[in-house]
């Protein structure tokens, strides 16, 4: 049937947004819903190329008529029509345009989940991408004081941090997480990203910052009186100690197995550099100390 033939129904479209001499405005409201229409009859015929244009023009359509929300569902279909075209910064720009589109509309949960489906797109393409777009969805939900849907985006976010080895952003992630899983009164999951910040900085043989870490952790009344404080505590003392025996035992317990997959082969590997320049440190740290109660 010619009228549902994509192609004229494009074209159509188009003239409808046109203006002319004998056209002064332009009928956007049955422009986009041919844009649409067109969309679907090129997705059915896997047209992917065209698809994604007419999804494009018809969200443009739904903008333009006031419709942010409709608009926002349509850039997002073009974007995953993006992905299927390997089109990646396209994937980034269609998603990161709908959310801003469901933020007009005052929505801050598809909005938050737009960015999450473009990082989930582009892990594996482009990583750094992803970690900014889950890093912006996190966002989104803090502002909105939704912490506590931001979860598994704090999650993703770390899990591609430890994966391109950027081990610090991994634990500032976690200390994130940590607090606004503290803000939503979410203690077990903060106590379990506190103990794993503490554990990425051991990984880095960093036993100086794992220390400061943990001792701003446990300014925490819920982190200071938790499981996961004492495994951390057993972790510094053995360090301080030079027991690897005893590092490798922790790194073994339940509370560390039930940390994320990621956390776990790091807390493993544990210690990962030699011991005996601790113990200097810690001797070098003590003289200053003694040196300063002589004054």
């Amino acid at each position: 049937m010619a009228s549902s033939d994509p192609e004229k129904l494009m074209s159509k479209a188009d003239k409808l947004t046109k203006l002319s001499f004998t056209r002064w405005s332009a009928d956007w409201k049955t422009a986009t819903a041919l844009y649409e229409q067109a969309a679907i009859g090129y997705r059915m015929r896997k047209d992917n190329e065209k698809a994604k244009e007419a999804f494009e023009k018809a969200s443009k359509g739904q903008e333009m008529i006031s419709s942010p929300w409709d608009a926002a569902k349509l850039m997002e279909s073009a974007g995953a029509l993006a992905k299927d075209l390997y089109r990646w910064s396209e994937v980034s720009d269609h998603y990161r345009r709908a959310s801003e589109l469901y933020m007009e509309c005052g929505r801050s949960q598809p909005a938050s989940d737009a960015l999450a489906k473009g990082a989930r797109a582009l892990e594996d393409v482009q990583p750094d991408e992803a970690i900014r777009l889950y890093n912006d969805a996190c966002g989104i939900l803090e502002e909105d004081g939704k912490e506590q849907m931001a979860f598994d985006l704090y999650h993703a976010a770390t899990s591609i941090y430890i994966k391109l080895e950027k081990y610090i952003d991994a634990a500032t992630s976690l200390l994130r997480w940590g607090v606004a899983a503290d803000s939503c009164n979410a203690v077990h999951s903060q106590c379990k990203a506190y103990l794993s910040a503490i554990i990425v900085y051991l990984y880095l043989h960093d036993f100086k910052q794992a220390q400061k870490c943990y001792d701003d952790c446990t300014k925490v009344s819920a982190f200071l009186s938790s499981d996961q404080s004492r495994c951390a505590s057993k972790l510094l003392s053995a360090y301080r100690e030079g027991d690897v025996e005893e590092i490798k035992r922790v790194a073994q317990s339940s509370i560390i197995s039930h940390l994320d997959h990621a956390i776990i082969r790091l807390a493993r590997k544990l210690p990962t550099g030699n011991l005996d320049g601790l113990k200097i440190d810690d001797a070098d740290e003590q003289e200053a100390l003694d040196e300063d109660n002589l004054v």
